[in-house]
């Protein structure tokens, strides 16, 4: 067995483990932060479940950090008094990057962890198998729920060779974007082997596994071995550690094999993550903005390699440097060994440990501006800007580029690689992780006034009409859809707010010609939904009346949370009908239960758009099916106890 199968068949509930079946798992931990986590609670208080259910559940508060109104205060408070009473961990604000903080003090090969945020992969550095998902999936999973997916297939990833001086793991992944694009991994695990692991180490592992999720890929998983176990020795966990390997005559669905030795410092280009190209090639451009850190590149291992290209050099006059260590318990070994002070000296701004300007929270480029981020997304306006160009690079190239203000290849910079040891064991505090109590009768929930209740759904009219609101084109992401900058995320939990920006990136005028129509549909191209695991990009459209998408095909999280809300992810069967399609020509669907059981059976529902009849494919297991006609996850929980 390979390590994939290895750890879902310890945690099978129903299913078999075939590609492409449906398959149960239970869930051993999991994780939210507070951009989806409030609706996540929210969902779960609705189920009337008193204490979760899993190993461990963890709360944390990294993505809405600026106090700029009550909002996001009065959301931390609830989603620390929710903790308290039903037995969540709590990180506090400041205590680090939800990923990062996991990895550090709660991954556990082997095990299973569930997280609303797309980047949960994380943790795959250190063997676990952590999926993204939904809010209420994972809701659900802390109820003690099971967790269903697809069976993936599993790629294997085999690594030859050794990463030369100033390559990076972030050159790794970005050299896997470039050879299967965004949508190469939809559907699989990306499991890595091969003699090149002994050489990175679990946060040089975590880099990789993180942007594994901009492959559309269900996870990834690397061995827990021993450089697993030197990273859990030195954070004092010694005992979390097992071994966890895949056989030698495992099989795997695919093989890619990457030559750590030939890859080359890389960018990703505006504006997707697959957009990359060599350093060399693209190297000149004048730089305004370098931001480092994030889930992806914000370890101890990552912000010494910075500091070490920064001592006794200063940032470019052009350039405006901001570095966020990924927790605290970096932030106080940077600053017991001098780095943080070289930082500084440097002419860097040293942010709080959290994700700030990964998610559009604070430092938006100036206008049409260059910004080089150690980041895992370079979407259209992500970062606050549409007309800046965002370029996803490794630590190294963002601090070297950072100094001579243009865009470098590292491997360029005479200054070379500055050596750096790694503590033995770390100086471990967890002051701002607040463990569960036992009893918590007492403990009262705080509900602030920006909490509104969320939409829910009903189970679908035997036929669903209304006019086409909008079209949109392939790869419309989560950020499209429901944008997540500054302003908006303090509204995570008032989806009514929200709802007035859905889709205005696409189209500023659409929220009000949804309201217009009380009810429609909107027409996607491929990978319809691929980002973020944020499900207020569901919510949004079905507080609008959205009682469809029709799309050529979905990202796996959007496509889940569509479901999960009562919303019908259809596929067309012919791309010209896709073409032919126009916004506002009305739709006609028949969504009788008949016609939904036989849907998930692989009959096509039939509808026409326009007048012209169209074959739609709704691929769905019977308890999706369930679960469509229950009106969403959560009345279909209720009503089976599942």
């Amino acid at each position: 067995m390979n390590i994939t199968e290895k750890i879902i068949g310890e945690h099978l509930v129903s299913g078999e483990m075939r590609a492409g079946e449906e398959i149960a798992i239970r869930i051993d931990q999991t994780l939210t932060q507070d951009s989806t986590g409030t609706m996540a609670y929210l969902q779960f208080e609705a189920m009337g479940i008193d204490r979760v259910r899993t190993k461990r559940s963890v709360a944390y508060i990294d993505h809405n950090m600026l106090q700029s109104g009550f909002e996001n205060a009065d959301d931390h408070r609830y989603i620390q008094t929710v903790a308290a009473k039903h037995g969540i961990w709590f990180s506090r604000p400041g205590n680090g990057i939800c990923h990062q903080v996991h990895l550090e003090r709660f991954s556990a090969p082997g095990e299973t962890l569930l997280g609303s945020d797309s980047h949960t992969p994380t943790c795959g550095a250190a063997g676990m198998l952590a999926i993204g998902a939904g809010g209420l999936d994972v809701a659900v999973a802390m109820g003690g729920g099971a967790y269903y997916l697809t069976m993936p297939k599993v790629c294997r990833v085999l690594l030859t060779g050794r990463l030369k001086p100033m390559v990076s793991a972030k050159d790794v992944i970005l050299e896997i974007l470039r050879r299967l694009s965004v949508k190469g991994g939809v559907g699989k695990v990306m499991e890595y082997a091969g003699e090149g692991l002994e050489s990175l180490s679990v946060p040089e592992r975590a880099t990789i596994a993180n942007m594994g999720a901009e492959l559309g890929a269900t996870t990834s998983v690397f061995p827990s071995d021993r450089r697993t176990r030197e990273f859990f020795a030195a954070r004092g966990r010694a005992g979390a550690w097992r071994e966890l390997k895949a056989d030698p005559d495992a099989g795997y669905d695919e093989e890619i094999v990457v030559d750590l030795s030939a890859l080359r410092p890389m960018a990703a280009q505006p504006h997707s993550p697959d957009n990359v190209a060599e350093i060399s090639s693209i190297a000149g451009i004048k730089v305004d903005q370098v931001c480092i850190g994030s889930c992806t590149n914000s370890s101890f291992c990552d912000m010494m390699r910075v500091a070490g290209i920064l001592a006794g050099k200063h940032v470019a006059p052009n350039v405006s440097l901001t570095i966020s260590p990924g927790s605290r318990q970096v932030l106080r070994a940077l600053a017991s060994n001098g780095a943080l002070a070289r930082m500084v000296t440097a002419g860097a701004r040293i942010l709080e440990c959290a994700c700030g300007p990964c998610i559009g929270m604070g430092q938006a480029p100036a206008t049409d501006a260059v910004s080089l981020r150690t980041f895992n997304r370079n979407f259209y306006g992500r970062s606050g800007t549409p007309s800046a160009k965002v370029y996803l690079v490794s630590p190294e190239a963002a601090a070297v580029s950072a100094v001579t203000g243009v865009l470098t290849d590292p491997q360029s910079w005479d200054g070379g690689e500055a050596p750096y040891d790694v503590p033995e064991l770390f100086d471990i505090d967890d002051g701002m992780l607040i463990p569960p109590v036992e009893d918590s009768s007492d403990v009262e929930v705080v509900r602030g006034p920006n909490i509104k209740p969320f939409p829910q759904a009903a189970p679908p009219a035997e036929e669903l009409s209304g006019p086409v609101l909008i079209k949109v084109g392939d790869n419309i992401t989560t950020d499209h859809i429901m944008p997540s900058n500054a302003k908006l995320l303090p509204f995570r939990s008032n989806v009514p707010y929200l709802a007035d920006y859905c889709l205005t990136p696409c189209d500023p005028a659409f929220p009000e010609r949804a309201k217009a129509a009380g009810v429609g549909f909107i027409v996607g191209g491929a990978n319809y939904g691929q980002g973020s695991s944020r499900e207020h990009a569901a919510l949004a459209p079905l507080y609008l009346g959205v009682k469809a998408v029709l799309a050529k095909s979905f990202a796996r999280i959007h496509r889940a949370n569509l479901i999960n809300n009562g919303i019908l992810p259809l596929e067309f069967t012919s791309d010209a009908d896709y073409e032919a399609a126009a916004e506002g020509e009305e739709v006609l669907i028949h969504a009788a239960p008949e016609q939904i059981r036989e849907a998930a059976g692989g009959k096509a529902l039939t509808a026409a758009i326009g007048g012209r009849e169209v074959a739609l494919k709704l691929e769905i297991s019977e308890r999706q099916r369930d679960i469509l006609l229950a009106g969403g996850l959560l009345n279909y929980t209720r009503e089976s106890g599942k």
